[in-house]
């Protein structure tokens, strides 16, 4: 103690990484409890199921954004929405949109081309979401399950419910990231991605 009062930047050096080292252990908390919260258990029917997109190969998708939309086809059968969205742009050099892809999937599969819809702008999550958004508030629909891998789901809950939607979180563990390396990187990036969003608003 009497170093502490005989130096008292240092003091507030360590008392600074203490808090920060608090903020992103829970912060990592929340991020694992919402990974393992699938909403659908608790809400059984939502206006609308968004799939978030992920990479696409001349229209085929990924093992990750085959996984998200398997997901979304088993939401829909079980009746948890009649209408289901496909969100993300392209990238550089893509011949097709992540939406698109995503979309054609769905159709190839057996839902109703009517009841399967896309929207491909953004190349970011909250470029993404902003695009369900638009498409909500013009099809006046207000509640909506985001489908996701897990480690997404308190970042992109947060950011739709800022955007003014009613959303619920109903992520997919069938996807490419079956390694606990791989998903201790998910969590790991998602802890640091969602603090940059509440802090940075991106």
């Amino acid at each position: 103690m009497r170093f502490l009062r005989r130096h008292p930047i240092i003091a507030l050096a360590l008392l600074a990484c203490l808090l920060a080292v608090g903020v992103v252990a829970a912060t990592a908390e929340a991020v694992w409890k919402a990974a393992h919260d699938d909403e659908a258990r608790r809400v059984d029917h939502t206006d609308l199921i968004a799939v978030l997109g992920a990479a696409q190969y001349a229209g085929r998708p990924s093992p990750v954004f085959q996984g998200r939309l398997e997901h979304a086809v088993e939401l829909y059968d079980k009746h948890f929405a009649s209408l289901v969205l496909v969100l993300g742009g392209k990238e550089a050099g893509d011949i097709t949109t992540e939406g698109d892809a995503g979309r054609r999937w769905l159709i190839e599969q057996g839902l109703p081309e009517s009841a399967v819809d896309s929207d491909p702008r953004g190349n970011t999550t909250l470029e993404s979401l902003r695009a369900a958004a638009d498409f909500m508030h013009q099809h006046h629909l207000s509640t909506v399950f985001l489908v996701s891998d897990p480690w997404h789901n308190l970042r992109i809950r947060k950011m739709a419910r800022d955007l003014g939607l009613d959303a619920f979180v109903s992520a997919t563990w069938h996807s490419a990231a079956r390694s606990q390396w791989t998903r201790l990187d998910g969590y790991t990036r998602e802890t640091f991605a969602y603090l940059y969003y509440r802090f940075l608003g991106r």
